[in-house]
Parts: structure tokens; sequence; C-alpha cells
């Protein structure tokens, strides 16, 4: 039993408990260096009896080499790559230089990652120790962390030892174990037998309960080497320790130790080449091996502890840490050579900035690109002249942006634009900058640079500059800022392009909307949608704005589901968020309101798992109005606000307007009305159909409070809007809006007609109890009862509560008693995950296409069946084909 450490030690033996049983679990243990963290990990291995054991580390001088740390790790298992999904055996591949990197989103390794682990546990429990992750390369990080937070069912247990800095391994959302100091009693039994009594206090004080600390610090005293009443903090007390250990060796052991410790991989056989170079002889080391500071096995030299690297490193004298990353880069690859060389520099060297740019390019070429800015950003300050130092700068900027660090990415654009006034290279940082402030949340910091750095290419490449104006007035919509947008407009209509040129007929077309001139940009609008055939994801892309703002619903879904399945099967797991933000969105309009409440929940899980802050506030929006829908405030009121926050902070009125919403449906379900109407006429106008649909909620709060005035001019620009796209869908909600307001039956009749021509389970619904209440109040009981029961049962089918409770009240009053026990569904009791699984396994793929589909382990899938089967009422995936899955 490790000392003082019980309750640390029965959570690790839990979750290797829970591994024996079939389940996975990730735990991060923190702490400061010295507190335990490997000796936990140690015992980890030891309890782990039956499982297999892959362990790893990251090394401090390996941090800026992409997935190098994973590689470490996973290279026991390599062999068993053949058995995953070709896309994640390549993307493994590919990134440890086992093959040539094909288009592979970064996050997918992640994800290869996880199904390779699974497979290693189908034989017995696996346990996965890292240590050291602080250090960490950034691309083995994500990819451990992406993993980790879908490990559920696999028989993997993962323990991620990290220090207790604020930067140090990403840990949102995964649990965490902290190790605080040791009690006195345990303290006091890790001191060193020979300490004399006056210094125990002292040493009981100063190491306030570290592990490490206390017996360091005691054999220090011990032999006379501490001095008492020291102000430093506690690690720099253990690396003087440390470097007193060192100090007492032969000069030629302390230079072979600041040798090793500058070597990342401490391969035995490049450390001894380099202390040759340097005149050091190879048994120099064998002081150290014996006073136990290090240790030499399977060709590898090993510290006792990183702090101890550490020591010796600093130990040497920087001209002599200079001489040896010189006679290293002698000894090691091309790739590594370069960093060696960089860190020998001692002022601008163009040689060393190529070698450098050269290795950028390969960190890039296996996904590296958080490796890839720094090798660029280090080679721009070696380059010799301003022109190289900028184009560097500008290529870290977009490798940052690339790696998901947008602060990194701006500030990086920022110091590149300072040096160079080409504005093509300006043009691009204007890009890099725009989607840096996009991703921290500020869309008119991000439409203003777009314009100002179209500007000055309007003239030599105008099509650039229309692209970037075109992003420009989308940023500056959802921003709000309608200045912004006549300027984008204005600017595009000098550049001279020709009108049947589509993304200036999209790009004005937009603009003009944006601006309130649907007149003038629906026409465009449509034209451009109706010859835009993209064939390749990034064109696509590009039409999911419009046609939402053209209100194409049944277009936006086909568009969205197509490209969701585009990106699951090509492993483009960054843009999944986005993606599935759409589809959610064009299930919801179209009343699929379990499929949009699926849809979001797992994009808002990715956006969180790939670190994208900025998406998971309109997810949780949307989220938040499905709530209100359902009639759960306490959910709907979490999802909102947090969405409320984040638009009052950055100013971004459509992620506000979600939100809003959301609260204001779920005024309008619990009879608040005055609330709801004050809260949605309180928003930002717009002219697009994410504005307009919400007139219809507001119609109905001002017309149940005998207010309708207060919404004749919202109403008035719905209808122009809804003329100019011809969507029968929107006609329907028009005509319903003006039946409340006109208390006019002809409007009523004319909806329920435009609404057979498109499907909108829950917009017909509210039709039907709207003309239902209004033929009741009329007594015209028997007309009104099959509308209000058209209307119950289609509420109850999506669980929309409250307009069903609403519903058979009226019902009730129209002389017809309810059921009272609500039809029972066999899909109800199915989670999100598990009726997607089901509805893969029906079409014949196996647990593995599931797997890789949804982005979970195979065994995931298998316990998703396991628990879907008894749910649904059957025993095989023959029966799942029998039943109608779409309609769960």
């Amino acid at each position: 039993m490790l000392q003082g450490r019980a309750e640390e030690v029965r959570a690790v033996e839990a979750l290797l408990a829970e591994a024996r049983s079939g389940a996975g679990g990730v735990l991060v243990i923190r702490g400061e260096p010295g507190m335990g963290k490997s000796a936990l990990l140690d015992h980890a291995a030891r309890a782990a009896a039956g499982a297999g054991v892959l362990r790893g580390a990251g090394v401090e001088t390996e941090v800026e080499l992409p997935f190098a740390a994973l590689h470490l790790l996973l290279r026991p298992a390599l062999d068993r790559l053949d058995a995953l999904p070709a896309p994640q055996a390549a993307a493994l591949r590919g990134v440890f230089g086992l093959a040539p990197v094909a288009g592979t989103d970064r996050f997918l390794v992640g994800l290869a990652a996880l199904t390779l682990l699974s497979e290693l546990a189908e034989e017995r429990p696996l346990l996965v120790l890292v240590d050291d992750a602080q250090w960490l390369d950034r691309a083995s990080a994500e990819a451990l962390a992406f993993a980790s937070r879908r490990l559920r069912s696999e028989g993997v247990t993962l323990l991620i030892a990290a220090r207790d800095d604020r930067d140090a391994f990403p840990a949102t959302g995964l649990p965490e174990l902290r190790l605080g100091g040791l009690p006195r009693d345990d303290a006091e039994r890790l001191l060193s037998d020979g300490l004399p009594a006056h210094l125990r206090e002292q040493v009981l004080k100063e190491a306030d309960g570290n592990p490490l600390a206390l017996i360091e610090l005691s054999r220090a005293a011990c032999e006379g080497e501490w001095e008492l009443g020291g102000t430093l903090p506690l690690t720099h007390r253990l690396q003087e320790a440390f470097t007193g250990q060192i100090h007492r060796l032969p000069e030629p052991a302390r230079r072979l130790l600041a040798v090793a410790a500058a070597e990342d991989t401490g391969a035995l056989g490049t450390v001894l080449a380099a202390a040759g170079a340097l005149g050091i002889p190879a048994d120099a080391l064998e002081p150290a091996e014996r006073a136990g500071l290090v240790t030499v096995t399977g060709g590898v030299v090993r510290f006792r502890h990183p702090l101890l690297r550490s020591a010796a490193y600093q130990g040497a004298l920087s001209s002599q840490r200079r001489a040896i990353h010189r006679a290293l880069a002698g000894s090691v690859s091309a790739d590594r050579r370069a960093w060696h060389l960089a860190l020998a520099a001692t002022g601008p060297d163009e040689h060393i900035a190529g070698a450098l740019e050269r290795s950028a390019e390969q960190a890039g070429a296996r996904l590296g690109y958080a490796a890839m800015a720094t090798a660029y950003e280090r080679a721009a300050y070696l380059s010799t002249d301003q022109g190289r130092m900028a184009r560097r700068l500008a290529a870290a900027a977009g490798a940052a942006g690339e790696a998901g660090q947008s602060g990194r990415a701006a500030d990086l654009s920022e110091r590149a634009a300072q040096l160079t006034g080409d504005p093509v290279t300006l043009a691009r940082l204007a890009e890099i900058t725009s989607t840096a402030e996009l991703d921290q949340g500020s869309p008119r910091r991000a439409a203003s640079v777009l314009i100002d750095g179209a500007a000055p290419i309007a003239g030599t490449d105008p099509r650039s500059a229309a692209r970037m104006l075109a992003a420009a007035s989308r940023n500056a919509w959802v921003g709000g800022d309608t200045a912004l947008i006549a300027e984008a407009s204005r600017l595009l209509d000098r550049l001279g392009l020709p009108p049947e040129d589509g993304l200036a007929a999209l790009t004005r077309g937009l603009a003009h909307i944006h601006g309130g001139d649907l007149e003038s940009g629906y026409p465009l609008l449509d034209g451009f949608l109706r010859h835009a055939s993209p064939a390749d994801v990034e064109g696509q892309l590009t039409l999911t704005h419009p046609v939402f703002v053209a209100g194409r619903l049944d277009l936006a879904r086909d568009l969205s589901t197509s490209l969701a399945a585009r990106c699951r099967a090509e492993g483009r797991i960054r843009l999944l968020p986005f993606v599935l933000d759409q589809l959610a969105y064009s299930r919801l309009m179209t009343g699929r309101h379990r499929d949009a409440r699926d849809s979001a929940a797992e994009a808002l899980q990715i956006a969180l798992d790939t670190g994208q802050a900025h998406p998971t506030t309109g997810l949780r929006g949307m989220l938040a109005w499905l709530a209100a829908v359902e009639g759960d405030e306490e959910r709907c009121r979490a999802m909102a606000e947090e969405g409320v926050r984040f638009a009052l902070a950055r100013g971004s009125w459509p992620v506000d307007l979600l939100a809003t919403w959301a609260l204001a449906m779920l005024d309008l379900t619990q009879g608040r009305d005055q609330a709801a109407l004050d809260r949605l006429q309180m928003r930002p106008r717009g002219s697009s159909h994410f504005s307009l649909r919400v007139v219809v909620d507001e119609v109905e709060a001002a017309v149940r409070l005998g207010t309708p005035e207060r919404v004749l001019e919202p109403l008035a620009l719905f209808r122009r809007w809804a003329e100019l796209s011809g969507e029968a869908w929107a006609g329907a909600l028009v005509a319903r809006c003006h039946g409340l307001i006109h208390d006019s039956e002809e409007h009523f009749t004319r909806a329920l007609d435009l609404h057979r021509l498109a499907e909108q389970p829950y917009e017909q619904a509210r039709t039907h109890l709207a003309y239902g209440e209004w033929l009741r109040r009329r007594r015209r009981k028997a007309e009104a009862r099959p509308h209000l029961r058209h209307a119950r049962e289609s509420f109850e089918r999506l669980d929309a509560r409250p307009w069903a409770d609403r519903a058979a009240a009226e019902l009730r009053a129209a002389g017809e008693a309810p059921p009272t026990r609500r039809r029972a569904d066999r899909g109800a009791a199915l989670t999100a995950q598990e009726l997607q699984v089901v509805r893969l396994a029906a079409t014949g793929a196996t647990n593995r296409d599931i797997a890789a589909h949804l982005l979970l382990s195979p065994r995931t899938v298998g316990q998703h069946l396991y628990k879907a089967f008894p749910k649904l009422g059957v025993v095989s995936r023959t029966e799942l084909a029998r039943l109608e899955l779409d309609r769960l």
C-alpha cells in the first residue's frame, strides 16, 4: 500500500474492477511534482492482475514532435492495425510515419486509437498508463483526450498522470483525482532515519506533505547540502536537491548527464555518439548509474525523476548546452537535427531556418499542426530578412489555426502583418485572423478583418476578394451589424464581377437579404441555388448558409444529411459539429424532433471533445428549444442561459436569438404570454428565415394577450419573405398567423392546405390546434374534435407534452374525453445513441461499421445493442429490420 494514499488507491482499483467487468473508464491524476503520481501508476500496474498493460509518457524535449508520445504508447499494438477500419488504420500509419498521410482529419487519429485499444481489450482487460502528460506533444494529447471521452464499454482503464499546471494535459469533462500533501503521520514515516531532530520540523514544513520532497530534502539535509529558511518554491527546492546530487559526480559524468538530458529519445547510441564528439568518455555514465540517478535498460538512458533530468540540463552552462545540441545534431535524423541546430543557434541563420521550415512541413504532413506552427515560428525568428520572417510567421499562423489554437493564430497573424505590405499575404492573414476571431466568438471583428483584407486585392484577385466579402457578410449578419453588411456589399459592387458569376450572385444576394432588401436579394439567391451543384465537401459547405437563408428546409436537410455521411466516411471529424448542427436544425424545422435532439446532442459532444467552443452555444440553444417544447423547464433554462451569456459577451445575436426563442417558447407553453412576447420583441430584427421564423410564436403570444397590433410590422416582413421564397411551409405559417390575427377561418383552411404540401408535423399540429380552438369557441364542437384529436396525437408522438396537454384540455371542452394513458412507444425507452445504433444495425451494418460511423468503439456498439434489444422486444438484427425505426 502506498504511504498515505489509501483513498487514491481505492479509486484506481475500482476502475480496474470495472474494466474486468467489461466497462471502460478514465482518470486524470493531477498533482505537483513529487506528489506520487508515478507511484500510483506503478501500483495500478501491479494491481492489474491478468490485464494487458500499455505504458507511455510525455518527454519534455519531444513536445514538438507530433504523435511521438502516442506512437510510443501504441507501438506494442501496431501489429493489430489491420483489424481497424481502413480509414482509421491509414490515419495511424500516416501519423506514425509508416505510410503517407492522405487528407486525414487529426481527430480521426483519436478515434483510431480508441478502436485499437478496444481491439486489444477483446481478449483481456487493458490498463493504459500515461505519465508526465504535461509533456505530451499536442497531437498525442488531443488524440488521447478524444479517445478517453469515448471509453464506455471497452474493458479499458486509462490512467493519465499530469502536473497540476493550468496548461497541462487538457482534461475538460474527464474525471480527475488531485493528489494533495500527505498527513503529518504519513509524512514523518518518509523522513530519513538519520535526519537530526532539529531538522525534522524544517523538512516537514518545507516539504508540505510532498512525498518526493520529504525523501530528497531529508537526504540533502542529512548530507549537509540544504540551507534552512529558504524561500524558493518547492519545485525549485527539489531541483536544487537533485543538483546537489549531480554536483557530487565527477565532471565527465555531469557533462554526460547533460547530453542525456538534452537527447529527447534517451537512445544510448545517440547519447554516446554526441558525447564522443565532445570528448567525453563512454564510461563517464557509470558514476551516475551507481548513484541511482539514471538507469540504462534496453539501450535507453532513463532519469530517476523528470526534475533530475531538468537539473542535469539546467546545471550546464549555456555555452555547454549549445555545444551539446550541435553534437547531437550530428547524431540524429534530419527532422530532429533541425531542432538541435535551432537550440544551438545564437542569431539569425538561414540554413537552420530552412531546415526548420522543412521540419514544419513534415509535421504538417503528419497532422502535427501545433508542432508545425512552432517550427515555422522558430524558423521565422532565425530568418535573415524581414520578408522571409513575415512569410514564415504567416505559415505559423495558418498552422496554429488548423491546430485549433485560435488565440495563437491571431497573435502570429498580427505579428506577420506588421512585417509585410504584400496585399496577397495580408489577405491570407486576414482570413486566418477572421477564423480565429469567429472561433473565439467575435463575428463582428471577424467581418471587419475580412473586409479590410479584401480591399487591397479587389483589383488583382476579385474572386478571392468576393469570397472574403461573402464570408464577411455572413459574419456581420451573425454579429447583427448591418453597417458592416452594407460596407461588404458596396465593396463587392466595385469588384466588377459579371452578373452571371455564381459567387458574385451569392454574395450580392446574401448582402441584400441581410441588409433588408428582400426583393433584390432573393432572385439572386434563388438563381445561385438553382444552378449550384458542387460535388466536393468544401463546395457543399458553402451552400449550407444560403439554403437556410432561403428557407429551403428539404434541401437543407438533404444537403446536411449527405454532408454528415461524407464527413463520417472520410473521417472529417472536425467538421461534424457544424454539419450536424445544420442537420439538427433542418430536422427541428421539419418536425423530426427526436432526430434533431439526437443530432444536436452528438454535435455538442463532438464539439466539446474537439475543443470547438463556438458551435456549442448554438447547439445548447437548440436543445433548450426542444426541452421547452417537451415541457422540461429545468433543462431548457440550463441550456439556454449559457447561450445568452455567450451572446452578450461576444455580440453573436443569432445564438442569442435561438436561446431567447427557447426561453420564450418555455413561457408560451407555460401560459406566460406576456413574458414570451416581451422576450421575443426585445430581439434584434432580421430578414432571413432564422429571425423571421420566430414571428409565428410572437404572433400567438400577442393574440392571446389581445394586442395583435404589436406584431403587424414583423408579420408583414415575414409575409414578404414567404412570398419571395415560395416555400409552402412558410406560406402555411403566415396563413395561420393571419387566421389568429383576423379571426379568419379562410386563413386556417388555407394553412392546412399548404401544410399538406410540406411535411412539418409539429407546425401542422399547432395549426390544427389553433383551428380546433377557433371552431370550439364558436360552438362548432363536432367540427373541432377531429382537428384537436389530430393535434393531440401528433404532439404526443413528438413528446411535446405541454402542447399535448393543451390539445387534450380543448378536446375535453369540445365534448370528447381523450384516452387517459398515452400509447406506449417501444422506442421511447431508447437513449439517443441506442436509437442511432439500432437504426444502423437494421441496415445490415456490422458493429465495426457502426462504430466508425458514430465515432465509438465496436464494443460500445455491442453494449448499446445488448441494452436496446429487450427495450424493443427483439432478439436479433433480422427482427430489427422489420421494425419501422424511422418512426421511433
